[in-house]
């Protein structure tokens, strides 16, 4: 049977990101997706016009029967919505070395709307971070956490995956993409080793949701038993490929 991935997100109205756009990811790489709903958004493919977050107890209620409704071979968090979900979250997650768990820091949206709150912030980098296989976090995500100025070369944006290592997860995937230089360049630290750079042409051409199409790329990876650093890579160039595609497939 092919593996099951859980995600754990809100929805996107537009289908260019969120749980759309993780279903559609985790269905690409041969796996199963479950779902566990945190928030609901009205929004186009240039703004969030409104969010509803899902109360916390029905996030828990999702989360503790996705669990018991069948093995899960991985689990990937996406947007939270506010402190109450991170916590019904931590309450029922299991232990990352019985199932890899994959968060993609969701703070705000690409157009600046705020998608988790201050407090959700604080409890996100202080006790979700200790619980996760590996995080990818984007250089405006990484400075958020870290209270840091955006990292501008190559040298900051290593100290900053160092730094985020620190606070607790396996490994982070601190991307570069909204960097500058003709290279999309990637940081992967790692608490077992040196860390590796992953590096493609970067594109001229944007897309929604590559944040999520990679996170959820590397969980499905995980979840068919994939060592992290190929699972990244092959992630990587998963995404590449879809804003390759982008100009003429993808809104």
């Amino acid at each position: 049977m092919p593996p099951r991935v859980l995600v754990i997100a809100g929805t996107d109205s537009s289908g260019g990101a969120g749980l759309v756009r993780d279903v559609q990811v985790i269905t690409d790489f041969g796996a199963h997706a479950a779902c566990v709903v945190t928030a609901v958004t009205a929004q186009t493919h240039s703004q969030v016009e409104a969010t509803c977050v899902q109360p916390a107890d029905l996030v828990r209620q999702q989360l503790s029967a996705a669990l018991r409704s069948g093995d899960i071979a991985a689990i990937k968090i996406g947007m939270l919505g506010n402190a109450a979900i991170v916590r019904a979250v931590l309450d029922e997650l299991p232990d990352r070395q019985r199932i890899p768990i994959v968060l993609d820091p969701v703070l705000a949206s690409s157009s600046g709307t705020a998608l988790l709150d201050a407090d959700g912030v604080s409890l996100l980098r202080d006790r979700l971070l200790p619980r996760c296989t590996v995080i990818t976090p984007n250089l405006l995500e990484a400075a958020l956490l870290l209270e840091q100025q955006v990292a501008s070369t190559g040298e900051e944006q290593s100290r900053q995956a160092e730094a985020l290592l620190a606070l607790g997860p396996e490994h982070v995937l601190l991307k570069g993409g909204h960097g500058s230089g003709t290279d999309a360049t990637d940081v992967l630290a790692s608490s077992d080793g040196p860390a590796s750079i992953l590096s493609s042409a970067r594109l001229s051409t944007t897309m929604r949701g590559t944040g999520c199409a990679l996170s959820s790329a590397i969980a499905a990876l995980l979840a068919a038993g994939v060592a992290m650093e190929p699972a990244c890579r092959r992630a990587k160039a998963y995404v590449h490929k879809r804003l390759q595609l982008n100009s003429t497939c993808d809104p």
